[in-house]
């Protein structure tokens, strides 16, 4: 039996299913990524987001945020994020490079009513976040539908290493038309 790593085609159809399987399943390591911008003061900010999707044949990722946290801020500026994921059980780190679209307001008001009251909790809180406070709990949690954001994120590249026995390193980009190419791990 061939291994799916490989393959440039089995480590692509493992890529989209692990993804996949992070936007289904809360205990998966791709549920949690690392999702990281470039402050308007150049400095690199990396935070853990919850994937909302992913969908192979656009090559797209969703991600929900406060409106006014300092990601929007950053992506304002540089509409531009990378989303890093590690599947220990698969031995396989994946690197995504976005171009990433903010939606708020009206286009996201049908989305807001799906979402689960507690979840609802995590968009609109006073004062708006990275705000300083007086102390650890000076703040209130107050769902609000104006402070709901979703970035969507196109993918433009992905970098996966497989970290087997024998490593392998492949980047596949929207440039080459998504032919894989094989990299020095």
């Amino acid at each position: 039996m061939i291994e799916w790593f490989t393959s440039s085609d089995g480590i692509w159809e493992h890529v989209w299913k692990t993804l996949d399987q992070g936007v289904r399943d809360a205990d998966h390591p791709a549920r949690l990524p690392t999702f990281a911008t470039v402050s308007p003061e150049g400095w690199p900010e990396a935070r853990t987001v919850v994937l909302r999707s992913a969908d192979e044949n656009t090559r797209s990722l969703t991600v929900h945020t406060d409106l006014f946290s300092s990601k929007i801020r950053s992506l304002r500026d540089v509409p531009r994020a990378a989303l890093h994921v590690w599947d220990k059980s698969l031995a396989l780190q994946l690197r995504l490079q976005t171009e990433v679209t903010i939606e708020a307001g009206p286009q996201t008001d049908a989305l807001w009513r799906r979402i689960p009251d507690h979840a609802q909790q995590s968009y609109g809180v006073t004062p708006p976040p990275g705000t300083p406070i007086e102390d650890a709990l000076a703040y209130e949690k107050t769902p609000d539908p104006d402070s709901f954001a979703v970035l969507r994120c196109k993918v433009v590249a992905i970098d996966a290493v497989h970290l087997g026995q024998q490593h392998r390193r492949i980047r596949f980009s929207d440039a080459q038309d998504w032919q894989g190419e094989w990299l020095s791990p």
